[in-house]
Formats: structure tokens, sequence, C-alpha cells
């Protein structure tokens, strides 16, 4: 169990930047300081460290970097800062000046297992406003070779990668502040060498704007590169003669910022995040940048440092969505809300403009998909100009309709001011069970899937005449998670449309759309009301009478907590992951002692925890299920791609054969998860 909770069994190490307070020109203090923070990071199970730039020496000492004194006490507390060093497991990186040849170097130096076994030159000085360190340091861009330390040649140069594979596997790169702010930043070329890390030792005074600057540059370049990035900036006892200092920290990965320390601390500051180190390697799979830019990697040294994983189960340090189609954020989520109702309504107003039509027919059955599709219909109708009364919306009554969603369903009509209108397929379906000799066709209980896909068929028969008859396009209402886990009926409505809005929507981000407009304040009470007694609706498929006990027919109950699907289905299907992982971080994000945040207006009574046991029941489900259905996702009809996340469209995100076997994926399940 200790095993599976561990972070670093799933492809993660624990990345670190901290902020030393420092005492001008003082190294043997600012090396304790170091220290300090680095054996604090080690006992939380930090892999690699990274400190500011000249952060044994402090920056901001002018021309006292041309004293000898200063060099040579900078060199001796780098030693002992090494020596000192030799019991912790994490590697780090300090920023110390260094001669070499006769020339001084603004250098960042890796350590680990107590010896320093890379120096690292900074390429681009800056020489502009409050910076001229080529009064003291020459560039070291282009430079390789060797150093003497301590009695020993250790690697120096911009030729460097930094490489574990005993024990944790990542490749991480080193540069030095002003070095990101180039137009080629040396950390580009290192990433499409292979380095996943790449880490910023920096000194970067504060002015009003800049945190931001700093931010969106780490930011673009994690990104850009799929990679992590970890800036460390100088803070609390540099010196304040002309300049500011905030101390400012932060981790990126991929885009995402996944902690910073507090600016404008009084005191050290450390931060900590679990960078995905197997993310970022799919997203660099799916890159023809990565296959076709330049090889450069024969041209860096290779500097083993290998890295052991701390022992023992430690918590999962990164931010981690339950819902990672909705986000947490109540602005991110507003915003993302507005966009994907502007991507629908554009899609389907496109189409529609296309094909020379004026008119769309729905099935509304009161449930959560076909309530989202309406909606659009209503908005590409505007949209266009055209009047909602040539949206033709029916209701279509069989065995198990319940009065409830039949209610809403007609009420949503109306409050839409779309043509409504109800047809009840019970006689032709008694009808069509009787031609096939199905026992139910004489009143028997038998409800089986050819009792339910008649009514289901039949739908759809109607709704496509209905189209022919009018003019008009039918605009499909099924959701992606119900085509990720097949739970759709092929050829029929929650499968087949002329045009399907919601093809790549989950059922969580639904749930969410519909939520926005009942809280919109154009919205009328009466129609809130309904878009929230939706909501609270059972999902069934009500195809099958209530039984015995008068417990109606579950969709969750059958394929399992759409919460937990749709986790399943982003994580196997935008990064790859294995099923082991998916379970470990479904077990972080929805465990009993899970803190992942939840998305606003999300019901205390929706809060819920799954044990690993659950979760890897309705995982195994998932995979036997997306298996199985391929198929029906081959077939799919058009529909615009909404969320990063991904679309199962044959002509987008996804391609699979229809007769590809799960077994590797049960397996790799059934043996690395308890």
């Amino acid at each position: 169990m200790a095993v599976f909770r561990s972070p670093f069994t799933h492809d993660f190490i624990r990345l670190g930047v901290a902020t030393p307070k420092t005492r001008p020109a003082d190294p043997a203090h600012n090396g304790a300081a170091i220290l300090s923070l680095a054996r604090r990071a080690d006992a939380e199970g930090a892999s690699l460290l990274v400190f500011p730039e000249l952060s044994l020496s402090a920056y901001a000492i002018g021309d006292l970097l041309h004293q000898d004194a200063l060099l040579e006490a900078t060199k001796a507390s780098l030693l002992g800062l090494a020596h000192q060093s030799r019991d912790l497991a994490l590697a780090m990186v300090v920023g110390a000046p260094l001669a070499r040849g006769g020339r001084l170097y603004n250098c960042a130096v890796v350590i680990k297992g107590g010896e320093i076994i890379g120096v690292m030159p900074k390429s681009y000085l800056p020489n502009y406003r409050e910076f001229y360190e080529p009064r003291w340091f020459v560039a070291g861009i282009g430079t390789t070779g060797e150093i003497e330390l301590g009695g020993r040649s250790v690697p120096f140069g911009t030729d460097l990668l930094f490489r574990s594979t005993d024990g944790l596997d990542f490749t991480f790169h080193v540069e030095i502040c002003e070095d990101l702010w180039a137009p080629v930043p040396p950390s580009s070329r290192a990433a499409v060498s292979g380095a996943e890390v790449l880490v910023n030792l920096s000194a970067s005074n504060i002015v009003i704007g800049k945190a931001e600057a700093r931010r969106t540059l780490c930011s673009a370049q994690s990104l850009r590169l799929a990679a992590a990035y970890a800036y460390a900036a100088a803070g609390p006892g540099e010196s304040t003669t002309d300049l500011a200092w905030d101390g400012h920290g932060v981790i990126y990965e991929n885009g995402a910022c996944l902690a910073e320390t507090e600016r404008f601390a009084s005191e050290a500051s450390l931060a900590l995040a679990d960078i995905d180190i197997g993310l970022l390697r799919a997203e660099r799979r799916r890159s023809n940048a990565y296959g076709l830019g330049p090889d450069a990697a024969s041209t860096y040294r290779i500097i083993a440092c290998n890295i052991t994983p701390p022992a023992g189960e430690r918590g999962l340090l990164r931010p981690l969505e339950r819902f990672p189609y909705v986000p947490s954020d109540p602005k991110r989520l507003a915003q993302d809300c507005a966009e994907a109702y502007q991507i629908q309504v554009q899609g389907l107003a496109q189409r529609l403009a296309s094909t020379g039509l004026t008119k769309l027919v729905i099935g509304v059955s009161g449930g959560l998909d076909s309530t989202q599709a309406l909606i659009v219909a209503a908005q590409a109708m505007d949209h266009l100009g055209l009047p909602r009364h040539n949206i033709e919306a029916y209701t279509l009554p069989g065995f198990a309709t319940s009065e409830r969603t039949r209610a809403n369903a007609l009420a949503l009509m109306a409050a839409l001011k779309v043509r409504g209108g109800e047809i009840d397929i019970r006689p032709a379906a008694s009808q069509m069970l009787r031609d096939l000799n199905h026992p139910a066709g004489s009143g028997e209980k038998v409800y089986d899937v050819t009792f339910e896909n008649i009514q289901a068929g039949l739908r759809t028969d109607y709704l496509f005449r209905l189209a022919n008859q009018a003019g008009a396009l039918v605009v499909g209402t099924g959701d992606l998670s119900e085509l990720g886990l097949g739970w759709c009926t092929y050829g029929v409505g929650d499968h087949m449309s002329h045009y399907n809005p919601n093809a790549s929507v989950s059922k969580t981000l639904i749930q969410h759309l519909i939520r926005a407009v009942a809280a919109a304040p154009e919205t009328s009470p009466e129609t809130a009301a309904i878009l929230r007694d939706i909501l609270a609706t059972e999902i069934s498929p009500e195809l099958t009478p209530a039984d015995a006990n008068g417990v109606l027919q579950s969709t969750e109950a059958k394929v399992g907590p759409y919460a937990l699907q749709d986790f399943n289905l982003y994580y196997l299907t935008r990064f790859g992951f294995r099923p082991s992982k998916i379970a470990y971080l479904a077990a972080c994000a929805w465990g009993p002692a899970s803190s992942s945040p939840w998305p606003a207006n999300i019901s205390p009574s929706d809060r819920r925890a799954y044990e690993l046991a659950e979760i890897k029941h309705w995982l195994r489900l998932f995979l036997v299920r997306f298996f199985a259905n391929q198929f029906k996702r081959s077939a799919l009809p058009d529909g615009p791609k909404i969320s990063s996340g991904g679309s199962l469209s044959p002509r987008g995100d996804w391609r699979m054969p229809s007769d590809a076997s799960a077994a590797a994926w049960l397996a790799e399940l059934d043996a690395n998860t308890p």
C-alpha cells in the first residue's frame, strides 16, 4: 500500500525553490542558511532544490565581487556546503561567483551526495538600466571544459545536462536569470535535447509589475517546451541600497503554476511541488516539434546525478482537480462555461447556415444532455437572427418516462419559446414488440435490451422523419462521457444526428453549463427553477419501469459515478496514463483524505469520497467498456471540439481500432493497484 501511495512510484519528482535570508558579502552565513533550507527540503522529500543567483555571496554587492577575500570565502563556503550536505538525498543548485582561467563567471553550481558535480556559467549578462554585470563577469555562452574546485576537476560550461536514471528518472538543465529573458533561452535547446526540468537561479530585483512578467515568462517557457520550470529569486537580506527584492519563487509545469513562495517574506522561504514527468513526456510524444526539431543532444555532456526517491508513504504535493474538465477556480469556471457555449453555438449555427436550412429538430427528455442541446439550439437561432419557433422540440414519452422529466421537458420548451410537441411512442413500441413476438408485447415484464432499444430507436426514427417533413436538421444530444463509456445505443438519438454540439462536452461540465444559465441574471426565475430541478433529477435513460421496490433505472449504478468516470476518461485519453497511475491520482483526488478543491456550486450532498476498492472497480469497468465500444465512436456525426481535454471524434483527437483488446490495461491495473 505504501508503494502505491507514494507519488515517486508514479513518475513524479519533488521540485523545490528556496530563498534563504542572506547577508551581503557573507558567504559563511549564506552557506549555513542554504544548508538549513536544504535539510528542511530533504526531510520533506525534495529531489531537486533551486536557490537564487549568487546566493552564496549575495547578488547586490557591487565591486566587492572583485575582492580576493570575497571570492576565497565564497569558494570555502561552497566546498563546506558540499561536504556538509553529503547525507542529503536531494540535489541542489546554488549560485556563486567563481574564477576560472583568469576570468570571473556568474555560476550555478550543482551539488549532490557531498560533491560538486557540475558548474554552469551564465550565458547572457544584462547591461542595461540597473544591471551592469559585464563590469564584473565574463559571459559563459559557448564555454566548455573543467574547473578546479577543492582539488578536483569538475565539469564546467553551458553544455551540461544532469540526468538521474538510477532511482528517479529525469533530466534537468540549469540557466541563470537573464538567460530566460533572452530571445532564445538556453533552456529551449536543452529541452529539445531531453531536459524535462528547467531551473533558473535569479536575483531579479522587484519593481511594479515585474512579478507578473516573471510568471508569464516561466509559464510560457514551460508550456512551449512541455517542461517544468523552477525559478528562484533573491529575497530578504539582499542589499536595498538602490534596489528591492521580493524573494519570488515559482514552479510551473506545462504552463500551469504548481507552487509559489510568499513574496516580500521577512524570513527564508521554501516552496515544493510534485512534477509529473510522465505527463511532460506524454505531451512531448504528441508534439511534432520534438520530432522535427534539431537534435542537439550529442553536443551536451551528460552528468550523472542519480537521486533516490524518499521511502515511505507521502502525499501528493500539487494542485489536483477532482473534475479535470471543470476547473475549481470560480473565475476560470465562469470563463470556461461562457467559451464552451460560444463554441457550441458557433458550431451549430455554422452547420445550419452551410446547409441552407433554417430549422432544427431536437428530442427533449427532461434530462441534462437534451436540456443543454436545446439551450445551445436556442442561442444558435438568436445568433443567426432566426426565430426560436424554428426549433421543433419534441418529448417522446415511453414505458418508463417519469412525470417529472416529461413535465420539465414541456416546461423548458415553453420557457425557451421554441415550438414544442409531444409524441407518445408507446403504441408504436408495443406494436413492434408484438411484431417481434417479444414477451413484453403480450404483457410480460421482460425488460431486456430489445425492450429498451425499441424505444430508443423509435425516438430517433420519429426525429429524423420530422426533420424530413420540416426541412430541418436533427440536433444530437449525447455527451463525451457517454461516448467514452459506450453508454449510447448505436445509430439512435444519443449516438446519431445530423450535428451534435455536445459530442465533446463531459457530463460533469454539462452540469455546470446548465448551472451557469440558471444563475445568469437574464434567466427568468421560472426558467431557473426548471433548470435546477433538471440538475437535481437522477440521471436515468428511463427505458425500463421502476422495480418492485419503486427504484428507478439509474445510469450511474450501471456505469459508475460520472465524477470518477470523467476523471478516468481524461487521464486515459489526454495523457495515456497507465491504469495504476490513474487509480493513484483518483485516490488522491477522491479518497477520504483528499483536500482537492471543489468547483463552484457543488452541493454538500454531492461531495462524497471513494475508497480505493471502489475507484479500482469503476476504473476496471471503464476500461472494459471503453475498449468494447470504440465501434460506436468510429461512426460519430460531426460536432465541435470544446476543451483541451479532447474529443473522441474519429476525425479529430481519437483513433483506435474497434477490435483492440483491453487486456494489457487490465493486467497493469491488477498488477500495480492494491
